[in-house]
């Protein structure tokens, strides 16, 4: 999950074609498998080593008692478990791998997502722990091949056991027989194959194996910290707020400046409050963009769990006001604010197709509101030329978030002659009867408000229709739900010749 890497082979010409940079949005997924994975040959390799701690125990070879872990016939196999390096860190490894896993589900992820993100963060103990697992020397070879290959015959260990050798064998080597073998008894196969005869000339000798999960894991591990590192020397000075602001429905903005901030529209950055939390960060993506005019950029954040209470309680703090903007020689105190990133999403891509479609659910319209910013600032160097602007929510205030955004948007385009660039629709999914956006200036917005939810079949047929043999861009944020139902059709054919790419941010 290095997100500067990312990030940058997105916005770089390394990675020039669409359906590449698109498989780069798979990063999440890929990293989820590779943690099942990593799960399910975990308990393949623990079941395999507590047969081998039984079999160490109860079939102890006295002829080989180097290549034992036991120490004697019948040990305990909880002593192997819990008093070896092996073992010990064995057990550790297991119980950090299950807390990592179940703290990962989604139930606990929604519910208290600071256990999620500090059981997670136990994977630098994991990685330590491994390093050590294997320094215990239980797993051996071999090193004296020449002098003792598998399957010899060790005449002075037959000697000392009192044991007979083949006639075969006493012609050759007379000095080593005491007694002569039976003749009517046949010269068993393992002492002569073709006259040939493998004769020990030591007894073995085993060696531990020297490690080398290090050499798989430094790579990526130091990979990881050096971008770590970066991130943290690229956001250890605090942004400077310029503005507060609360909206409707429990929905905070914040805007801030920083220093050769740099962003595209669709990114997003993790804002870290140590007043608030002293280990917690959370990503929020970019509403506003600095531009070459301002170099202002701003956040939209939902006052949903314990970290984003705390935060609007500390930049509200002894102020009634929804709305404070002040100067910035003026400015009061708010704590400090270090915003990491930006970091690349899938809405990057909105504005690289020609006609894109963008549906998002309640605060889920967070990424496009910076690509219709964007937009607002200068269509014509992009070269997307048509949006369907699709925005789904429960209750009417919430629509506030964005309308003047939207209405300016739509105002600035007519007077352009190109009412046809972007197409609204509003779905109010929860309601009592007809309502509206109050405000005169919101009309534009109150002709383009519907009740109910979109019938997503009807309106991709419609597109399609408007949009013969193109390719169209589409961008989900939001419930699963609606990106399942997106995701299905954009995968359906039609009779138009359209094709539809999926593209899905989500939240969780």
């Amino acid at each position: 999950m290095c997100r500067v890497l990312l990030a940058f082979l997105r916005g770089s010409q390394k990675v020039a074609s669409r359906k590449s940079r698109r498989l780069l949005d798979k990063s999440k997924t890929f990293h989820v498998t590779c943690g099942v994975t990593i799960c399910i040959f975990s308990v393949l390799h623990v079941a395999a080593h507590l047969v081998n701690a039984l079999n160490f125990s109860e079939n102890y070879n006295e002829d080989f008692p180097s290549i034992n872990a036991a120490n004697y016939r019948g040990e305990d196999p909880r002593k192997l478990l819990f008093a070896t390096v092996p073992g010990l860190t064995g057990v550790i490894m297991v119980l950090v791998l299950f807390l990592m896993c179940t703290a990962s589900t989604y139930a606990i992820r929604v519910s208290n997502y600071d256990i999620f993100w500090y059981t997670h963060n136990l994977f630098f103990v994991f990685y330590m722990l491994l390093m050590l697992h294997v320094s215990g020397g239980v797993l051996k070879y071999q090193t004296n091949l020449e002098e003792h290959p598998p399957g010899c015959f060790n005449p002075n260990k037959t000697l000392r056991e009192n044991m007979t050798v083949p006639k075969a064998f006493e012609e050759s080597f007379p000095d080593y027989t005491t007694e002569s073998f039976p003749e009517d008894l046949s010269v068993p196969e393992p002492f002569v194959q073709n006259n040939f005869m493998r004769i020990c000339s030591e007894e073995p000798k085993f060696q531990p194996h020297f490690p080398e999960t290090w050499f798989w894991i430094s790579g990526p591990l130091c990979l990881y910290c050096v971008e770590r590192l970066y991130r943290y020397l690229r956001s250890n000075k605090p942004v400077t707020i310029t503005s507060v602001i609360s909206h409707p429905s429990n929905v905070l903005e914040v805007r801030m400046i920083k220093d050769d901030f740099k962003a595209r529209p669709g990114q997003y950055v993790i804002l870290y409050c140590p007043r608030v939390s002293a280990l917690e960060s959370h990503p929020f993506t970019l509403t506003m963009c600095p531009t070459d005019t301002k170099a202002t950029f701003g956040v939209h954040l939902k006052v949903v769990g314990d970290w984003t209470e705390r935060f609007r309680d500390l930049l509200l703090l002894h102020s009634n006001q929804d709305t404070e903007i002040l100067p910035i020689f003026q400015q009061r105190r708010y704590p400090k604010l270090y915003v990491d990133g930006p970091f690349g999403s899938p809405f990057e891509e909105s504005l690289n197709y020609e006609v894109s479609l963008c549906v998002a659910g309640g605060i889920g319209v967070t990424p496009f509101a910076s690509v219709l910013n964007t937009l607002l600032d200068g269509w014509k160097c992009y070269k997307l030329r048509r949006l369907y602007f699709i925005w789904v929510c429960r209750d009417i205030e919430s629509f506030r978030w964005f309308a003047d955004l939207l209405c300016t948007l739509h105002n600035k385009l007519w007077q352009e002659n190109r009412p046809d660039y972007i197409n609204i629709q509003l779905y109010l999914s929860q309601t009592d009867g007809i309502q509206k956006i109050i405000g005169e200036k919101y009309q534009a917005l109150n002709s383009r408000l519907l009740i109910g939810r979109p019938r997503w079949k009807l309106l991709f047929d419609e597109i399609a229709k408007c949009n013969r043999r193109n390719t169209i861009g589409v961008f989900c944020c939001g419930p699963n739900k609606i990106s399942k139902i997106l995701h299905k059709l954009s995968n359906s054919s039609n009779s138009y010749g359209t094709r539809f790419e999926y593209n899905k941010e989500s939240f969780s």
